[in-house]
């Protein structure tokens, strides 16, 4: 390789604001003021919605196996409070911490302040107003019956509406960039807001405003359900892990070649592979083999990935222990590689006949969307809300209690549900075992869950709270002094620098 392509390479390995031309740190300074107020409305309204979530994934939880828990309260059946666990999660937390992160990012590479943020924040603020309403249609017995689209069709044009709108500004923002170059973690960006609103509108328009016919529902379901997480969540997740990684340790990506061909293999395989959770239905035989080839096929995307953020960490594992974010990242980059390989094997028939229909499923969702997406989430914010703020953390303590009781609680969450749901599958297609002996073998593990999920609650307190503790430091006479944030390496608690 010649010295022009070298340096042309490693130039896109680089976020875009690591050079020290001059004035840039006014630039950022500027850029994160721009960006303070729809950014903060997004974590805090995203966090507000992560706690209702956790607390209706405890009452879900715990009806599993005492289920006469709140039995004289009919709103509040299993299947009103999983569902409404589910969506206040995927369409409160986490999407609406995906939009927040995607704009800081995206503003940073492209070294553009946002312009009219009130826009974006007005849009968000219809987009809660939506949820609001979706949430309550919910619990008035409104919700679709259609999993991840359970929200009623006369409150999702406002979600739809408000998201294309936060969408057109990425495109705004990417289109008056000053920086000319396109970053890996640009390229995820765009494609999730591009992405997102045609597997929404297109499994809205299909399943609900003209439904299709038959199993077809069935096909158009699992598409929009496996590429929701896919299309959508998993881009901007790898964005985040691609900018902070090098930003925090202070070196380029390992490979930008290995990035092209993370990117664009995902963007080939993974539409294709939702229709594997149907393995055994009445569906075509070719469309489910179709899609158990595309599932296998995701392993070159991953392994690129996996081997790409490895080798780029390589010599910088100790400044885990003083990083808040990449504690955070790292975590969720591994788990990104577990749940994809996990996900490959669940979409072979031989595996599938034994795991379908039981809480490995329920575990592997989990590592998906919180050990991978929820944890990257997380460090993203560790990153961001101090420069946004220009307020460190308070506590290291608070940080610990985060982090411990996130991934304790998700490992103890997956790993015994996993195995167990294994086990349960073996039962249920032992035709020699009584169903009812099935349910009690299960028992267990489900009391294990709650205290998982108890683990998590406890933990979500705390960053919120620890938040909170952020925030009021803003405010006079609270204020602290803030030491150099915007000197290029990351923040932790009260020492970073």
């Amino acid at each position: 390789m010649n010295s022009t392509t070298t340096s042309k390479a490693l130039k896109a390995l680089l976020p875009g604001d690591l050079s020290n031309e001059p004035g840039r740190r006014a630039q950022l300074a500027e850029i994160d003021a721009s960006c303070r107020l729809p950014v903060l409305f997004f974590f805090l309204s995203g966090l507000l919605w992560l706690l209702v979530g956790t607390l209706f994934a405890l009452l879900a939880s715990i009806k599993l196996h005492t289920p006469g828990f709140l039995d004289g309260q009919e709103w509040l059946t299993f299947g009103t409070v999983r569902t409404v666990h589910l969506n206040t999660v995927v369409y409160g937390f986490a999407s609406q911490t995906a939009i927040a992160v995607a704009i800081w990012l995206m503003c940073r590479l492209c070294r553009v302040p946002l312009v009219a943020s009130g826009v974006i924040t007005v849009a968000n603020l219809f987009y809660n107003i939506g949820l609001t309403i979706g949430i309550i249609g919910i619990f008035a017995g409104d919700s679709t019956g259609i999993e991840w689209l359970e929200i009623p069709k006369y409150a999702t044009p406002i979600i739809f509406v408000s998201f294309a709108l936060i969408a057109v500004w990425m495109i705004i923002i990417f289109r008056l960039r000053t920086e000319r170059h396109l970053y890996v973690s640009q390229w995820y960006l765009l494609a999730a807001v591009l992405w997102f609103p045609w597997i929404y509108g297109t499994a809205q328009v299909m399943l609900l405003v003209e439904p299709v016919r038959g199993v077809v529902q069935a096909a158009i379901n699992w598409w929009f359900a496996h590429n929701v997480l896919g299309l959508w969540f998993t881009p901007i997740g790898l964005a985040a892990i691609y900018y902070f990684i090098p930003k925090v340790i202070g070196r380029p990506i390992h490979s930008y070649y290995l990035s092209v061909l993370g990117f664009w293999s995902l963007a080939l395989f993974y539409n294709w592979n939702g229709m594997h959770h149907l393995v055994g239905g009445p569906m075509p035989a070719w469309m489910i083999t179709v899609s158990i080839v595309a599932s296998v096929m995701m392993l070159i995307p991953v392994l690129a990935v996996a081997i790409n953020h490895h080798f780029t960490l390589v010599g910088h594992f100790g400044k885990l222990k003083h990083s808040p974010t990449l504690r955070f990242i790292v975590f969720g980059a591994v788990s990104y590689t577990l749940t994809s390989l996990q996900g490959v094997l669940s979409a072979l028939r031989s595996f599938s006949e034994v795991s379908h229909f039981t809480h490995h499923t329920v575990a592997h969702a989990h590592l998906g969307m919180y050990a991978f997406f929820g944890m990257v989430m997380f460090g993203s914010m560790y990153y961001i809300l101090p420069r946004i703020t220009q307020r460190e953390w308070p506590s290291n303590r608070l940080i610990s209690v985060h982090f411990w009781g996130s991934a304790l609680g998700i490992i103890l969450y997956v790993v015994p549900l996993s195995l167990a749901g294994l086990q349960q599958g073996r039962l249920m297609n032992n035709a020699a075992v009584k169903f009812l002996d099935v349910v009690q073998f299960t028992l267990p593990w489900l009391q294990l869950r709650t205290l998982a999920g108890c683990l998590l609650a406890l933990a979500h307190l705390a960053f919120v709270v620890h938040v909170g503790w952020l925030l009021v430091r803003m405010l006079e006479p609270y204020r602290k002094p803030v030491l150099n944030i915007l000197s290029g390496g990351e923040i932790p608690a009260t020492t970073e620098k």
